[in-house]
C-alpha cells in the first residue's frame, strides 16, 4: 500500500508541472479577429422623365431591411467624398449594440468613410463569334467609355468568349485600360454567366461603389452556371451590373428578359442598342448615372434571418414620393469570417454586403 501512494504521489507531482506551460499556451494566444459587417447600397433617384434628382440629404430616405429600419451610417452624392453620419468610434473603443446593431466589442476603422468613396467600374466585352459583325465599332465604343469616367477612382477590363480575359485588373491608369481594349481578338462561343461570375467575385473584394458594365452582342450558349445565380451573388456583394446589348439578343426573349431582370436586382440598367451611335449613347447613359448615385451605407441591425434579406428603400414626404428610386433589392449576408494572430483593435469592416 505504502509503495502505491508513493507511486500515486509520484505521478501527481509530476503532472502539477505540466499545467503552468499549458495555461501558459492558452493565455498567449492571439484574441480572435472580428469583421464588422456594412451594407452599401447604391440607389438612384428620377422624375418621371427619367431626370436625376440631386440635393438629397440623408433624411429623405428611410431605409429597412425586412421591414425593420435602418439608421444610414454614411452618404454621398454622385462622386462626392463620403461623409458619416453618425459617430464611428476610434480603434479599440467598443461599440454598443443597441446603437450600431454589431457583436460587443468590433470596432471599425475612423477612415471608413474615406474607404468607401470612389467608384471601381469593370468593363466585360464580349469577344464571342457574335461580335464579329461591327467589333471595330464596340471597342471604339467603349473606348470613348473609358475616357469619359474621368471621375471613377479605376477601371478594369476583361474580355470573354467561352472563357475570361482580364486584359486589364483594376487601375487608375486609363492608358493601360485602352490598351486592354485594342488588343482583344474575337474567340468563339459566348459563356457570359460563367464569366460575370467570376468577374463579380473579383469585385467582391474591393470596398466603394462596384459597377460591371457588360457589352454584350448575343445570347449565352455555352455557361454552367444560371443566371440567378450571378444575379444573387452581385446583390450580396454589392455590385450593380449595367448590360448593353445589340439588337440581336433582344430577338431573343429569354436573353431579353434575363438582362432585364439582373439589371434591375441589382440597381443598374439593361440597355438594346440598334446601331454603334446607340452603343455610344448607353454608355453615355452609364456614366451620367455613375454622376448621380447615392451612396447609402449603414450597420444591419439585428435581425435573426440568415438567409435572404430583403431592402426597400423610400422617401420622406408627399413631395418626394412620386420620384422613382432605383437600388439592389436585397442580399444574402456572407458568412463572418474568424482568424487567429490579429487584434481587435486590428479588425476591418467587410463592406459591404
Amino acid at each position: 500500500m505504502a509503495n502505491r501512494n508513493l507511486l500515486f504521489l509520484s505521478l501527481l507531482l509530476g503532472l502539477i508541472p505540466a499545467v503552468g506551460p499549458v495555461v501558459a499556451q492558452e493565455e498567449q494566444q492571439p484574441p480572435i479577429r472580428v469583421v464588422v459587417d456594412m451594407v452599401q447600397l447604391n440607389v438612384a433617384v428620377t422624375d418621371n422623365k427619367g431626370s436625376y434628382i440631386s440635393g438629397l440629404h440623408p433624411q429623405d430616405f428611410i431605409v429597412t431591411e425586412d421591414g425593420i429600419k435602418e439608421k444610414p451610417a454614411i452618404f454621398a452624392e454622385g462622386y462626392e467624398p463620403a461623409r458619416r453620419l453618425v459617430d464611428i468610434p476610434a480603434p479599440g473603443e467598443k461599440i454598443s449594440p443597441p446603437e450600431s446593431g454589431q457583436p460587443t466589442g468590433a470596432v471599425v476603422p475612423q477612415d471608413l468613410a474615406a474607404a468607401l468613396a470612389g467608384a471601381n467600374v469593370f468593363i466585360l466585352f464580349d469577344t464571342s463569334n457574335y461580335m464579329y459583325r461591327g467589333f471595330v465599332f464596340a471597342q471604339d465604343a467603349i473606348s470613348d467609355f473609358v475616357r469619359s469616367l474621368d471621375k471613377a477612382d479605376q477601371i478594369a477590363f476583361y474580355s470573354y468568349s467561352r472563357d475570361l480575359s482580364r486584359g486589364s485588373m483594376l487601375t487608375p491608369d486609363r492608358s493601360q485600360v485602352l490598351r486592354a481594349v485594342r488588343t482583344t481578338v474575337a474567340g468563339d462561343d459566348a459563356a457570359l454567366y460563367n464569366c460575370l461570375l467570376l468577374t463579380v467575385k473579383d469585385t467582391a473584394s474591393y470596398t466603394g461603389r462596384k459597377v460591371i458594365v457588360v457589352f454584350s452582342n448575343g445570347p449565352d450558349n455555352s455557361s454552367m452556371v444560371p443566371p440567378e445565380d450571378v444575379a444573387e451573388l452581385a446583390q450580396s456583394t454589392g455590385t450593380a451590373i449595367y448590360m448593353i446589348s445589340t439588337q440581336q439578343a433582344k430577338l431573343e426573349p429569354v436573353s431579353t428578359a434575363v438582362f432585364e431582370r439582373m439589371t434591375a436586382a441589382t440597381g443598374g440598367k439593361a440597355y438594346f442598342a440598334k446601331n454603334w451611335r446607340e452603343e455610344k449613347q448607353a454608355f453615355a447613359s452609364i456614366r451620367d448615372d455613375l454622376q448621380h448615385l447615392y451612396s447609402l451605407s449603414y450597420y444591419p441591425q439585428p435581425n435573426p434571418n440568415r438567409g435572404w434579406r430583403t431592402i426597400t428603400v423610400k422617401l420622406v414626404g408627399d413631395r418626394l414620393s412620386k420620384y422613382h428610386i432605383r437600388t439592389r433589392s436585397g442580399y444574402r449576408p456572407q458568412p463572418n469570417r474568424f482568424s487567429a494572430g490579429s487584434d481587435l483593435t486590428a479588425a476591418v469592416p467587410e463592406v459591404p454586403q
